[in-house]
């Protein structure tokens, strides 16, 4: 069990964390919610003992062992994956250095052979000879051949590289696992892996991530970080959100009667508790919720962007034709035989085997890189994009305010309507004074987005659109983007944004496309028969 007592943290400038008092027990996983800057990674940080708290301390139970993920993607580059892998069980891996350090040493004494001995039945009882082939067998479910695990890091991918030491993390049974984003960087097939590997782990796992899929796949409970303090819900965060909402609304119909309330929460409890799957994790969860109180749903204080595009005039007959598409960079090709044809409606997900060949596809699309062969847009279609790497945009120092001014209609360009339209996305007083160009990324996005809804495209081409948004933001943009009524053409790693949005679905790769019409994203992912097709045609 990992408890924390009173924990507080105090800046210069405010306190992060309040007296936290929180309990978390083994068989259960955590998902750590709170909105950007909140402080979650700090909290993960406190929790592995990395930053030293204000005031109070965490502590574990006798002989427990705490394991984190963290990003420190190149500090092994001399060793090989099943080394990096099997140094995440620390105590093991002393163990077997100070035992091969004997046998190793020729002036090794009698006394030394007998503590050699001791060392080996301890290496026994903790599962070391059985070390190796867990490290492996790790590596394989998250895509690393066996071919690669005696190859020096240093020529891994950076992808790569994150397996590692995710199965580092993993590694050895922890009883308590810390997990900052896991899914970064991770493939369908590993987060697929992954997520049945949490919801079958039997210890303590808090995790923090914006995967909305995975939180309600693998969390039993959220911990929600809002003003300073930590309060645990049972539930994954669907659940989270549609009680906190729902209590809301209750608290503010003043016309309901008390009794009718209680109805309508017990309702909600019950039909949420009804459709839970038959995974281990959600069966966990049917039990705590059955044993909900109501007097535990509460309004969240979070805050919501309003986010809504309206395209100005609809698509004719015809939306976008790509013929022979092929791009080179720097002597590289990134796609080649490119072929599709798009219909108006269509609400398209590109998928490549890497971010570069979505990226790259989103630039060609948008004449924003060179590449041979054809990209012909319908006449009546308007294009606005959200690219993955807006520096160019907020490159020069104007006010948020004055940037955004550009693209507002003259019927817009006043100061009152543009403070009120940067007020629904979260921008409130002074904060439009400030400059572009020291925006955080999730408010860099949000003032994107905010360009979009003024130039009232009837085609949104939008690159990775959730990257650096909080939990909060996606889900509105998620809505946004549903009730759309024009095209959409975008690349995510978020399951369910791609699940929800998308009735076409394009592979990319530098041998043409596979290209499924009227097909859900997990549709696609369930047809063996084209997965089949996409990794043959990614290995050619």
């Amino acid at each position: 069990m990992l408890t924390v007592n009173d924990i507080s943290l105090q800046f210069s400038d405010r306190k992060l964390f309040d007296e936290v008092n929180i309990k978390f027990t083994p068989g259960n996983c955590y998902g750590l919610i709170g909105a950007n800057g909140a402080g979650k990674s700090t909290f993960l940080k406190i929790l592995a003992g990395d930053i030293e708290p204000s005031t109070g301390h965490v502590s574990l139970g006798t002989d427990e062992r705490l394991s984190v993920l963290r990003q420190n993607h190149f500090d092994y580059e001399e060793q090989t994956p099943l080394e990096v892998v099997m140094s995440g069980n620390e105590v093991l891996a002393k163990i077997a250095e100070e035992k091969d350090a004997i046998y190793m040493n020729p002036d090794s004494t009698d006394d030394d052979f007998m503590h050699a001995a001791e060392l080996e039945a301890q290496f026994g009882e903790m599962g070391g000879y059985e070390a190796e082939g867990e490290a492996a067998s790790l590596l394989q479910n998250l895509g690393i051949p066996a071919s690669q695990h005696s190859d020096l890091m240093a020529n891994l991918t950076a992808g790569e590289h994150v397996k590692v030491l995710l199965a580092k993390a993993l590694f050895g049974k922890p009883d308590v696992l810390l997990l900052d984003e896991p899914t970064n960087g991770l493939d369908i097939q590993a987060i697929n892996w992954l997520e049945e590997f949490l919801i079958n782990f039997e210890n303590t796992v808090i995790v923090v991530s914006h995967d909305r899929h995975f939180l309600n796949k693998v969390c039993t409970h959220m911990a929600d970080l809002d003003f300073g303090k930590i309060k645990l819900f049972v539930g994954n965060y669907d659940f989270w959100k549609e009680s906190s909402e729902l209590a809301l609304r209750l608290q503010g119909d003043q016309n309901r009667k008390a009794e009718e309330k209680i109805k309508e929460l017990q309702d909600f409890v019950a039909r949420f508790s009804a459709n839970a799957s038959k995974s281990k994790q959600a069966t966990s969860r049917k039990k705590m919720l059955d044993k909900i109180e109501l007097e535990e749903i509460v309004p969240s204080s979070r805050k919501y962007p309003f986010i809504g595009f309206k395209p100005e005039r609809e698509i004719g007959n015809d939306l976008l034709s790509v013929k022979d598409l092929r791009v080179e960079i720097d002597g590289e090709v990134i796609l080649d035989n490119i072929n599709f044809i798009l219909k108006p409606g269509d609400k398209v997900a590109f998928i490549g085997q890497n971010d570069i060949q979505t990226t790259t596809l989103m630039r060609a699309l948008m004449n924003d890189i060179e590449y041979t062969g054809e990209v012909k847009w319908g006449v009546t279609t308007s294009q606005s994009y959200l690219p993955k790497d807006n520096t160019r945009d907020f490159a020069g120092g104007e006010t948020i305010l004055d940037w955004l001014r550009q693209f507002a209609s003259k019927e817009e360009d006043d100061n009152t309507f543009l403070r009120g339209f940067l007020g629904r996305m979260l921008f409130s007083g002074e904060e439009v004074n400030k400059s572009v160009n020291v925006l955080s990324g999730g408010e860099k996005v949000r003032v994107m987005l905010s360009k979009l809804m003024l130039l009232k495209s009837n085609v949104l081409v939008l690159d990775d659109p959730t990257n650096h948004l909080d939990l909060e933001s996606i889900s509105a943009l998620n809505d946004g983007l549903k009730a759309f009524k024009g095209s959409i053409l975008f690349a995510s790693h978020d399951h369910e944004f791609i699940e929800t949005l998308a009735n076409h679905i394009v592979v990319l790769s530098k041998n043409g496309v596979i290209d499924r019409i009227d097909e859900t994203y997990d549709e696609f992912l369930e047809n063996d028969e084209v997965q089949a097709k996409v990794k043959e045609l990614w290995n050619n």
